[in-house]
């Protein structure tokens, strides 16, 4: 079966680079899903899990933005930040969500209601990932 060769990369370095039979994610203009031989495609990203599949195995990546190119054999992320599932710290996240959840409820003016909103998107997503 044809693959894609699929990296997602962070400023902080790769976090995955491997062979694909599909990818699916979340682009701010819908879900995609991605086969070998796709058209070339840019899309930028929302907080979202990437889903990979291979034979019967689905890989998971929480990804917190970023940009996704598409040739015909290969997919790039551009990532702000993303980590395998088997990275995420369960409990940093749920600790990182209940701040950002306490800041939100807290109704001070003070506060960055965008950041503290984005905070706990990415949070959850985590938590999601992780636990899939």
């Amino acid at each position: 079966m044809k693959t894609l060769t699929v990296s997602v990369v962070t400023p902080d370095g790769p976090v995955l680079d491997g062979e694909y039979e599909m990818l699916s994610c979340k682009a701010e203009n819908g879900e995609l899903g991605i086969l070998p031989g796709h058209i070339p495609l840019v899309a930028p990203l929302t907080i979202n899990a990437v889903r990979l599949k291979h034979e019967n195995t689905e890989d998971l990546v929480a990804v917190n933005g970023g940009f996704l190119e598409v040739r015909p054999d290969k997919v790039t992320i551009l990532a702000q930040s993303a980590e395998k599932a088997s990275d995420i710290d369960v409990e940093r996240a749920e600790r990182a969500k209940d701040r950002a959840a306490k800041l939100l409820e807290s109704n001070n003016q003070d506060i960055d209601v965008m950041r503290a909103k984005l905070a706990l998107n990415r949070a959850i997503n985590r938590i999601n990932v992780a636990k899939k």
